[in-house]
Parts: C-alpha cells; sequence; structure tokens
C-alpha cells in the first residue's frame, strides 16, 4: 500500500468500517482508500488498490475482503496481515458490471450484483483458506437488461432498486418476486433504497429519460406513496447538487456518498434521531 496522491475525490461511491478500518471508494480515480481513522485528511488514507477500473464497493466479513471491480467484470479479494493487506485472489467474469458487494453474517455469504444482466452471485469462504468459492448463481425475474445498482436485505427478504423505477421485493433463497412498487418516471433512475426507523430512504441518479437533473435523496414511510408522489424530498439538506449515492451505517452514524463536479460534496455524515436528521455534515471533498 501507499499514500493516497490526490487531496480530493473523484465520484465517490461507498465508506463503509470493517474491523478496525475503514474503506472509502474513489471511483473514478480507479481506486479504493483505507485509514484506521476517518479524521484523517484524504492525503493519509492509504491506497488498497488502484488497479480496478470504476469500482464501487466493498464488503468484509473480518477474514478476507471483496471489491467489485465494475468496468473489468471481475472481483479483486483481499486480506489483511501484520496490519497490512495483501491480494489474494481474483475472479473473473463475473456477469456483467457487477457494481455491489455486501456479506450477510445470517448466511455467512457475499453477494455480488450484476448491475446489467439481472444476476445475483453468491459466495462463501473456503473455511481452511482465504479463498472465496462460488455457492449459486441467481437470477432477479424479468430483469435482464435492466440497470440494478443495489439490493437491501431487510425483514428477512432481499429488495432490488432498478433504474426502470421498479422496487421488488424477492425471497432471497431463490429471488422470487413477492411484491412490486412502480415509482413515477422522474424517480425511475433508482440507486439504492434503504429502511431507517420509519422511512423509506431512497437515492435517485435521473428520470425515465436519464436527465441528471432529477438526481435526489427521498424519503417516505410506504413505498406505495411513491407512484402518487407521496413523499419528501431531501435534496437541499445535502446541498442540493450533484447525485446522492450509497447510503451506509457505522459508528453511530449515517453516511451518504455524493457524485459531484462541485469540490467539496463528496461523503456526508449524519444522525436520524426519532425520524428527524441531524449534525449533516461533509466529511470529505
Amino acid at each position: 500500500m501507499y499514500a493516497n496522491p490526490y487531496s480530493s475525490l473523484s465520484v465517490p461511491t461507498h465508506i463503509t468500517h470493517i474491523g478496525d478500518d475503514y474503506f472509502l471508494v474513489d471511483c473514478y480515480h480507479n481506486q479504493i482508500l483505507t485509514s484506521t481513522s476517518l479524521e484523517k485528511p484524504l492525503r493519509e488514507w492509504n491506497v488498497l488498490t488502484d488497479q480496478i477500473k470504476w469500482g464501487h464497493t466493498i464488503a468484509g466479513n473480518g477474514s478476507i475482503y471483496v471489491a467489485d471491480d465494475t468496468e473489468n467484470h471481475r472481483l479483486l479479494v483481499f486480506t489483511k496481515y501484520d496490519s497490512t493487506f495483501y491480494q489474494t485472489q481474483i475472479i473473473e467474469n463475473v456477469g456483467n458490471r457487477p457494481h455491489y458487494v455486501e456479506y450477510n453474517p445470517d448466511t455467512e455469504r457475499f453477494y455480488v450484483l450484476s448491475s446489467m444482466s439481472s444476476e445475483l452471485y453468491i459466495y462463501y469462504q473456503d473455511p481452511l483458506s482465504f479463498t472465496l468459492c462460488l455457492d449459486t448463481i441467481l437470477e432477479i425475474p424479468n430483469m435482464e437488461g435492466v440497470y440494478i445498482r443495489s439490493f437491501t436485505f431487510m425483514d428477512g427478504y432481499i429488495y432490488f432498486a432498478a433504474n426502470n423505477g421498479i422496487i421488488l421485493r424477492c425471497n432471497p433463497d431463490d429471488l422470487c418476486v413477492l411484491e412490486v412498487w412502480f415509482l413515477p418516471d422522474q424517480l425511475a433512475g433508482l440507486i439504492q433504497m434503504i429502511k431507517i426507523e420509519d422511512y423509506y430512504y431512497l437515492t435517485v441518479s435521473t428520470d425515465i429519460n436519464g436527465n441528471a437533473d432529477y438526481a435526489t435523496i427521498i424519503r417516505t414511510t410506504d413505498l406505495a406513496f411513491l407512484e402518487n408522489y407521496e413523499y419528501e424530498d431531501l435534496y437541499q439538506i445535502f446541498a442540493g447538487i450533484g447525485t446522492p449515492y450509497y447510503i451506509s451505517s457505522f459508528d453511530g452514524h449515517y453516511y451518504l456518498t455524493q457524485h459531484c463536479s462541485t469540490p467539496g460534496y463528496g461523503v456526508w455524515q449524519f444522525d436520524i434521531i426519532d425520524n428527524e436528521l441531524h449534525n449533516v455534515m461533509n466529511l470529505f471533498p
């Protein structure tokens, strides 16, 4: 590893805390950064890898760390030994643009979303090594060719937020569709949907025509309300510029990455207490 050569971010997509380490995916700089503290300036973060092309997320189970290498259609696997990270594995041909990786401790599996081929790759760690092994590949029904950027495990189900304005609730074992919500055209370019307290929070990149002027972050108490434009727009709370992307949670706070051409708005930290947003602050440019 070596020190980050950049003093600002270029399209950050994901920030997380795994074990003793923080990770920040600096997408358009084609690198993943790591640090033992969020308080360090970006130049003092280390580069975990710069061997990716527009990667989006990283997940870990405390033993191995798995990152999507989106434009190279592959995964990179790392392990940590004596405070140093080492790349231990490359997994090629992971669908079409793998875009989102999450570790589920309940199943002890890594879930990898192929964003353009409606496939969910499920992996497990070999118990005798640091090797990531393929368990199965599931197909999201009726979504072939639809851009899907994320999924959410919630209440025993898995939810997919698709770029055609559709949210699916599926059985996590076989992805059988159990419920479908349709959103208006101006909210079609979905990125992510998560639930915090009584609200569903959704990040949106574009409208149905790909117009980024419709980028926003919204919330509603019921997904069925969205079809009738019943939601609260939170965009101005997060500067009202750029594209809000992935929301994550750790250290008792929530974090939002934001794509923005204006310097100064890359990663936000905020709290939600009794359904109200508090302590909204910008961490990194």
